[in-house]
């Protein structure tokens, strides 16, 4: 962390604006897609399992490389990763608006979600370069707000471009429309990320292979079964997940031995048994994000499948989260340092409110009318939602020392994209179930699967509260500590 005598960068808060609109872009093509899949099926002429692909690969090449280019960062400069991955976002993105089959679509989305996975990381080692102490809770927060309005408008913005440019060609614009932001991010970018010296650096002792592989092939064996789920194959491939649990043991194992040989690691686990608040931070953001994101694809099948709405009208719907996030979060940044993890505690204590609301909503609100009520527990969620995930941030790597921050920000993306994946095929499971075990009855199935986006919230909450007293009797301990020095001087 930097002394009180540094001088902010003057152009932090330019450089901001680059990463975290390069930040958006790259999220919103996780949510932005779901909407375009009939038209890409219509356009293509392809299977819906393979249009599934679009979507699923991309998820699981993202996941895949966040760690692996959080490390290259701390390594080879995390300008230089930025803009090379930036150039591979941009160009895949094109690759993807252009294909001519399907089969050429989805290797496109499997490289342009490797290139956001390396970009992501580089964000917030950026944020831990160039900001401190207040200022940092502040960017952190504005990332919080970027994370969730991403996540949110994706299927708003999906349906006016598929409506603007036709249901048989539309969806190529959804790729398209990267080209022009992204060319325009590297300009500025070139211009205000600040420089690195060159220094020589030795790829193989630095790059740990060995670990990027073991985890990238437990995150493989993770996260390929649970995409599955939605077009039932899980039980083609359940055998991958014990798999992914040996290797996530042979990835710590190595890892250990990795740093007491004097190598440097992938990941250093001394963040996790070391770094104050680290390992909490993970967990809460993992838990809430497996929850939080999988909200939006259940309620696109409930109001698009079941009750017959539009893309834009179903986007619209949950454009009430996302303003309501957009205005915590900037809010909840600005307070993270007086406030701690009693802002967490308070925030889940109002999402799981809002969902609440909003399953009771699905039940009782006449079907042509459910879009509108459901709208105000959706702004009372949003706002609590976006009060979560900035100050999680936040905390998380505050006490991360900034050579690793790269990676200790993979880490953390890691987690919320497993998250993201493990709670969406859940709450998509719990949906069908709940639909299935009602006759046929949507609004059933919808409240049975916001019912598990509570009770993931409340384990969520739980975690926070554990964290907020586990600080308060760190903070007693160091305040008794200090006394005691003081009088026996």
């Amino acid at each position: 962390m930097a002394s009180s005598s540094e001088e902010p960068d003057p152009r932090r808060w330019r450089a901001l604006s680059v990463t975290l609109g390069v930040g958006f872009m790259t999220l919103l093509d996780i949510s932005i897609v779901n909407v375009a899949l009939p038209s890409m099926q219509a356009g293509l002429h392809a299977g819906a399992g393979a249009v599934q692909w679009v979507v699923s690969g991309y998820a699981l090449t993202f996941g895949l490389t966040l760690v692996s280019g959080g490390r290259l960062g701390d390594a080879l400069g995390r300008r230089r990763i930025f803009m090379l991955a930036l150039i591979g976002f941009v160009l895949t993105s094109a690759l993807a608006g252009a294909a001519p089959t399907i089969e050429l679509l989805v290797v496109a989305r499997l490289l342009q979600g490797a290139s956001a996975g390396m970009l992501t990381p580089q964000s917030s080692g950026i944020i831990q370069n160039m900001f401190h102490r207040a200022e940092r809770g502040r960017a952190f927060g504005f990332m919080g707000a970027t994370i969730g309005i991403s996540t949110a408008v994706g299927p708003v913005l999906g349906g006016l471009i598929i409506a603007a440019f036709g249901a048989e060609s539309g969806w190529r614009w959804v790729f398209y429309v990267n080209v022009p932001i992204g060319v325009a991010a590297l300009i500025v970018a070139a211009r205000v990320l600040p420089g690195e010296e060159r220094r020589r650096v030795r790829i193989r002792r630095e790059i740990d292979f060995v670990g990027a592989a073991l985890l990238g092939l437990a995150v493989v064996g993770l996260l390929f079964p649970v995409v599955q789920v939605e077009s039932g194959n899980l039980g083609q491939w359940w055998w991958l997940l014990p798999i992914a649990v040996v290797l996530a043991f042979l990835f710590v194992w190595w890892e250990k031995r990795a740093a007491g040989t004097g190598r440097a690691p992938l990941l250093d686990l001394r963040l996790f048994t070391e770094t104050k608040g680290y390992a909490s931070g993970v967990a809460i953001g993992a838990v809430y994000f497996a929850g939080f994101a999988g909200i939006f694809v259940v309620l696109a099948m409930f109001f698009q499948t079941g009750l017959r709405y539009t893309a834009l009208q179903s986007g619209l719907v949950v454009t009430a989260f996302a303003l309501g996030s957009s205005v915590s979060s900037a809010i909840a940044g600005r307070l993270v340092a007086g406030w701690g993890r009693r802002i967490t505690v308070a925030a889940l204590s109002v999402v799981a409110v809002g969902l609440v609301a909003s399953a009771v909503v699905a039940v009782v609100a006449p079907p042509d009318e459910v879009g509108g009520w459901m709208a105000i527990p959706l702004l009372l969620a949003g706002l609590g939602g976006g009060a979560v995930i900035s100050p999680n941030v936040t905390m998380t790597l505050e006490n991360v020392p900034t050579r690793m921050a790269g990676a200790a920000g993979g880490a953390l993306q890691t987690g919320q994209r497993i998250g993201t994946a493990v709670g969406t095929a859940v709450m998509v499971a719990m949906y069908h179930a709940g639909t299935n075990a009602s006759d046929g009855r949507v609004e059933v199935g919808a409240a049975v699967a916001l019912g598990t986006a509570v009770l993931t919230t409340v384990i969520a909450l739980i975690l926070a509260s554990r964290e907020q007293r586990t600080r308060k009797t760190c903070d007693v301990d160091e305040n008794l500590s200090q006394r005691s020095v003081a009088s026996g001087q």
